[in-house]
């Protein structure tokens, strides 16, 4: 279930990029990418966001997470580059 996280955490870091680019460049210049880019990739982040904060609750057993590292994994989530810092260090 680690190589899942991993693999999770890496995708969720990816698509939060993605979606922080569109939001900077695309969109103030081109609204109507916003159903086309924006929109899926915003779907998709959801679904990898809620898969990620799952089973950090699901590996906080198994891997012996203190109650300050898992704090510091949840966070990461909601902080550009977060989760592939957790991607290092935690698995």
């Amino acid at each position: 279930m680690l190589k899942i996280f991993k693999i999770t955490a890496i995708l969720e870091g990816i698509s939060f990029l993605v979606l922080i680019a569109n939001m900077i460049f695309l969109k103030p210049s081109n609204p109507e990418l916003y159903h086309t880019i924006v929109k899926p990739f915003g779907y998709g982040h959801g679904v990898l966001f809620i898969g990620y904060i799952i089973l950090a609750f699901l590996l906080k057993t198994p891997q012996k997470w203190s109650v300050r590292d898992f704090g510091i994994i949840l966070i990461a989530s909601l902080i550009p580059f977060g989760t592939f810092y957790v991607e290092k260090k935690y698995c």
